[in-house]
């Protein structure tokens, strides 16, 4: 077996093969067609035994929006190992190898990634940083607000054919809200591409358009899956992504999908903790939200991480860290910021805090705050009432949300 080498661009249909054996799916080449423009050979490590593909990772290089910025973010993805190969250690070597690398050659603050198990990235230093609601509404009976004379026109037709507009919409929205990912030309191919394979029987996947008074300002994508019981229709509408300028869009976007005619259920797995549909609908409890992990947060360059972004109040204080993976992470770190900025720098005063680098991957896109993990043990305050002022500080006025999965 040799050590992780830097993979070729041909190597990605063997790299595809050991994803797909160590997620038990089959290869697909339609879904090849459209990974590969994404993949970033030079981004991967691959490890071998003899001339079998055995372990692997890799990033895309994306920017990340954070609460009032936006910073570069190593987007680790096709993480596997197959299953002839586990217990010996090639995950964390190649974890710790791919951190290594982000923080000298990338120069990324931090990394983020989706986990397929959420026990399994805690231990190389991730935190739950952006949870999601997962709706699975029964649309029956369902009702939102009136519609109101300046609501709009609404339009249907296919993704492809509004690509740009679509690009400038999300990029619009994404400034102010945390967890959502630079989409350039290639990732929207990717996000707007279509495999049968995946669609589970439903439908082709839709754009519906909201026009406003200063033209369009919201979208919805969406697909339907054809269902009947005993002559009754029980159709589903499947909601990927839905993006909105101002209320009105919204709430027109989502009367729409919560009446398509023949449903009745929506699913919907990526809402915002903060999602308006709850606080519009006569009956939240028909959309059945369950909490569920999205994105996972790992500061690679602590100072440079945590003066990247900005914070809701002023904020002055010493944080205590541990990195046991990336020991120039670990010391003391005075953080001096606000709404307008921040800087952080290396001291020797004492601490009003101390934590370990998973806890700052958990607050640093204000899903957490330094209260709720201090209740945890994983947050230590040190000096009487530090808690409270950094409290206000990480918060931000839009919960984090992840959008797609990478």
């Amino acid at each position: 077996m040799t050590d992780a080498v830097v993979p070729r661009a041909e190597d990605f249909d063997e790299i595809a093969a050991l994803l797909a054996l160590a997620f038990h799916n089959d290869l697909d080449p339609e879904m090849q067609a459209i990974e590969r423009p994404i993949f970033e050979p030079e981004r991967s490590l691959l490890v071998r035994d003899g001339r079998t593909a055995v372990a692997h990772a890799a990033a895309f290089s994306r920017d990340l929006a954070v609460p009032g910025a936006d910073v570069p973010a190593a987007h680790v993805t096709m993480v596997a190992v197959a299953p002839t190969h586990r217990r010996r250690g090639l995950l964390s070597g190649l974890m710790r190898r791919q951190l290594r690398e982000i923080r000298d050659a990338r120069r990324e603050p931090v990394a983020v990634l989706w986990a397929s198990e959420g026990r399994i990235y805690p231990r190389f230093g991730y935190g739950s940083a952006a949870q999601r609601l997962v709706l699975s509404a029964d649309t029956t009976g369902l009702r939102l607000p009136d519609p109101t004379p300046a609501e709009g026109t609404l339009r249907l037709d296919r993704p492809a054919a509004h690509a740009g507009e679509l690009a400038r919409l999300y990029e619009r929205a994404r400034a102010d809200r945390p967890g959502w990912s630079r989409r350039d030309e290639r990732w929207w191919a990717y996000v707007l591409a279509e495999v049968k394979s995946l669609r589970g029987g439903a439908t082709a996947r839709r754009v519906l358009l909201h026009d406003g008074p200063d033209g369009l300002d919201g979208y919805a994508l969406y697909r339907t899956r054809d269902e009947w019981s005993g002559g009754v229709p029980r159709s589903e509408v499947q909601v990927a992504e839905v993006v909105a300028h101002t209320p009105a869009a919204y709430l027109a976007l989502w009367r729409l999908l919560l009446s398509v005619d023949l449903t009745r259920r929506l699913s919907f797995p990526i809402a915002a903790v903060d999602e308006p549909l709850l606080r519009l609908v006569d009956e939240p409890r028909q959309l059945a939200p369950q909490l569920a992990d999205g994105l996972w947060v790992r500061m690679v360059d602590v100072p440079a991480a945590l003066a990247a972004r900005r914070y809701a109040a002023d904020v002055d204080v010493v944080v205590e860290v541990v990195d046991p993976l990336l020991p120039e992470n670990s010391g003391r770190w005075r953080l001096v910021g606000g709404p307008a900025g921040a800087e952080c720098t290396a001291t020797t005063a004492p601490a009003g805090l101390a934590c370990d680098v998973r806890a700052l991957g958990e607050l640093y896109l204000g899903g957490a705050t330094p209260a709720a993990l201090a209740a945890t043990g994983r947050v230590r305050e040190l000096i009487p009432d530090t808690l409270a002022t950094t409290t206000a500080a990480f918060t931000w006025h839009r919960s984090p949300t992840p959008m797609e999965v990478f």
